[in-house]
């Protein structure tokens, strides 16, 4: 692997940014610098995306592992449930037959053939522990058998989702390796790769212990702003417009980037624009910019909602691949639910534009 993926110790933005120019102001003079720029720019943004791809490779691996496991586990109980199943097959079986070839006829006879009333109680106590017996030994059977066919269909989805799995971690290997390749080729043969192969060591270690937990502490700020965003908008009456029984929120972005500053002052560097179906966050702090253009969609599983999803995630200008966006959106909940604001309304549109967030909203059916 051309980027050592090993933990270096924090590196100085300040520090990177100087290395970056230093090796840009030696290129040959015969490169034209634009172009050489956007080399150098594209090839520490493809050893970002192998440190971070590797880390989806680890993941997925962690979750065929765990569903190995399960799949273990499972075998070995239905194998001690097909044992035990076995038994109780046997004796449902010689009940099942007893009613079909007459053979409880007795009880009833017994019950029909009575000479007192003392005898017919006798009868009765007698008939009820035989049919609870044999009830209670064809519900035992039900019980088991059902619960083995779950097991089988649970089996059956576990093997589904490890294929499902394996598909993953092969196209996660194919691309790291791709990029590899790519990394390889374009460095052979250049008088500045070991200085260039430094300054990706500097990027990915800057990245790692210093971006990396940046954009997280982002994503859990605007986390936990969103879970007051429904109060907010509550006691701001003049954001919902109702006309009959359809409901209109607007949320103009100044509005909404006031509301993010009086929950964390991590967002006086950070500010929202809404524009073209677009919704883009952006700030700077200590040297660090981050970007991060999305979207929403209408979600009604498991709950309906207005859910966001990240579409580009820049850290200081470099593009992080999709796994690391697809990873910030499973760890962090960036979603609206207006039934937080009134519990008989459900979201059905959303758009934004014109610096204007527009959530319509209609009665649960």
């Amino acid at each position: 692997m051309i980027v050592n993926v090993k933990r270096k110790p924090v590196a100085l933005s300040a520090a990177m940014m100087l290395l970056y120019m230093l090796l840009l102001l030696r290129l040959p003079a015969s490169a034209e610098p634009a172009g050489e720029e956007d080399e150098i720019h594209a090839l520490l943004e493809k050893s970002l995306s192998v440190i971070e791809i590797d880390k989806e490779i680890v993941r997925i691996q962690a979750q065929k592992e765990r569903l190995l496991l399960e799949m273990t586990d499972a075998e070995k109980e239905l194998g001690l449930q097909e044992q035990l199943i076995s038994d109780k097959q046997e004796e449902a079986g010689r009940v099942v037959r007893a009613y079909y070839m007459g053979e409880r006829d007795f009880v009833l006879t017994a019950l029909l053939s009575f000479n007192s009333i003392s005898e017919l109680l006798q009868m009765l106590d007698y008939a009820e522990i035989i049919l609870t017996n044999d009830k209670r030994t064809l519900n035992s059977y039900t019980r088991q058998y059902r619960s083995m066919k779950e097991g089988y269909s649970l089996l059956e989805k576990r093997s589904k989702e490890l294929d499902e799995v394996e598909q993953q971690l092969q196209l996660q290997k194919s691309r790291v390796l791709a990029l590899e390749k790519q990394l390889d080729e374009q460095l052979n043969g250049r008088s500045d790769a070991d200085r260039l192969r430094l300054l990706m060591n500097e990027l990915t270690s800057f990245w790692e212990t210093a971006g990396m937990n940046e954009v997280k502490q982002y994503f859990r700020a605007l986390s936990k702003a969103m879970r007051q965003l429904p109060g907010w908008v509550q006691e701001n009456k003049q954001l919902l417009e109702i006309k009959g029984f359809q409901y209109t929120i607007t949320v103009p972005e100044d509005d909404l980037n006031s509301f993010l500053r009086e929950q964390n002052d991590i967002f006086h560097n950070f500010s929202f624009t809404f524009e073209d179906g677009k919704v883009t966050a952006q700030g700077n702090r200590d040297n660090m910019e981050i970007r991060v253009t999305g979207h929403y969609t209408i979600e009604n599983e498991p709950k309906n909602g207005i859910m966001f999803h990240v579409d580009e995630l820049l850290f200081n200008g470099f593009s992080l691949p999709d796994t690391t966006r697809s990873a910030l959106e499973k760890e962090f909940d960036l979603g609206f639910y207006p039934d937080l604001i009134v519990s008989f309304l459900k979201a059905n549109e959303v758009d934004m534009k014109d610096g204007e967030l527009k959530i319509k909203l209609s009665l649960k059916l």
